[in-house]
């Protein structure tokens, strides 16, 4: 296939990682970081050691903080933090750089707060008229990075997107598959960080492996109940962006979100939690957002419910695991 100009905003361990697997492709790729320092030193250190250490970027990767570079070309693939991405999009709009045809690929999970937005309809609002995708999977970037087997989807209404960014995209170890659900794909990649949180806070409390595979098993029954209410196909949940990357974040080492729960579990504060860590838990706004959507719809989350009391209601982790245990008995599908 030809080469294609492949531009990624966003310098953290995700961007990073995709960075180097699109290069090793054999695409260019500019890759967008806000600091003109961190630039300066990526683009002559050529290793990212404040998000991935120990990863060489590929010669083809010119590491810029002008986001006026990025726009001129093909695909557009943001890779912020949710929280940041209605800003960082709106800066770029402002360029007036992009190209009506440039394809613009959401890898950001979360839902914003307030507004209730998925990522793709941010992107939708800012940039009228062009194409949109989504990416979500199983996919620490470290081991993405390594080239450790895996997989990924990408979300697109129009077919013809889908296998062009498959083809961008997919390596030997990164095979990536195609599906129209973008709604069902990035519901699933938002909610799975607040079900790691639940899940590290097991952790933290010390329950056993019967008590987080069981809560594992019922949040991927909410994910279920409330993606589908909001318009996603159930099976997309039982898929890579869903059963998938839920069953990555809750036990992976590597997972923030796990790991901020189970710094919860222990006795730690969130305020404390959250300033001694580099990146973002997603699951932590979009927390509140999510709860949002399920009392808007008046869909059933006791998971969610529970998460959002630790986080900002001040309730105990055990009092809310034990509150979650002993709910009223029901049917295993409902």
């Amino acid at each position: 296939m030809p080469m294609e100009t492949i531009s990624i905003i966003g310098g953290g361990g995700w961007g990073t990682a995709l960075a180097v697997i699109i290069a090793r492709n054999g695409h260019a790729v500019r890759l967008w970081v806000r600091r003109k320092d961190l630039a300066e030193t990526l683009n002559r250190e050529r290793i990212n050691q404040q998000y991935l250490p120990g990863i060489a970027l590929p010669k083809s990767v010119l590491v810029t903080n002008d986001l006026s570079e990025t726009g001129k070309t093909d695909v557009v693939l943001f890779v912020t933090p949710s929280t940041a991405l209605r800003e960082i999009a709106t800066l770029l709009a402002a360029t007036s750089s992009i190209r009506s045809e440039t394809i613009l690929l959401s890898a950001v999970k979360g839902i914003e707060v307030g507004t209730r937005l998925r990522m793709s309809e941010i992107l939708a609002s800012t940039f009228p008229g062009h194409p949109i995708a989504v990416l979500s999977g199983p996919n620490h970037a470290v081991e993405v990075a390594n080239f450790t087997p895996t997989a990924t989807v990408i979300g697109a209404s129009q077919e013809e997107i889908g296998k062009k960014l498959q083809r961008v995209i997919s390596a030997k170890s990164f095979r990536a598959y195609t599906s129209p659900d973008i709604l069902g794909i990035e519901v699933g990649g938002a909610l799975k960080n607040i079900f790691a949180i639940a899940a590290g806070i097991a952790d933290g409390l010390g329950l056993g492996d019967n008590s987080k595979a069981a809560l594992v098993t019922r949040s991927l029954a909410e994910m279920a109940r409330l993606g589908s209410a909001l318009g996603g196909k159930r099976e997309t949940f039982q898929g890579l962006s869903g059963a998938g990357d839920l069953i990555v974040t809750c036990f992976s080492r590597h997972s923030r979100n796990r790991r901020v729960g189970e710094r919860i579990g222990r006795g730690e504060r969130l305020t404390h939690i959250q300033s001694s860590m580099r990146m973002v838990a997603e699951g932590v706004p979009t927390a509140r957002s999510a709860r949002d959507c399920a009392l808007r719809l008046a869909v059933t989350t006791p998971i969610i419910d529970e998460v959002n009391s630790i986080l900002y209601e001040n309730a105990l982790p055990a009092m809310a695991m034990e509150r979650l245990i002993s709910r009223a008995f029901r049917p295993e599908e409902d």
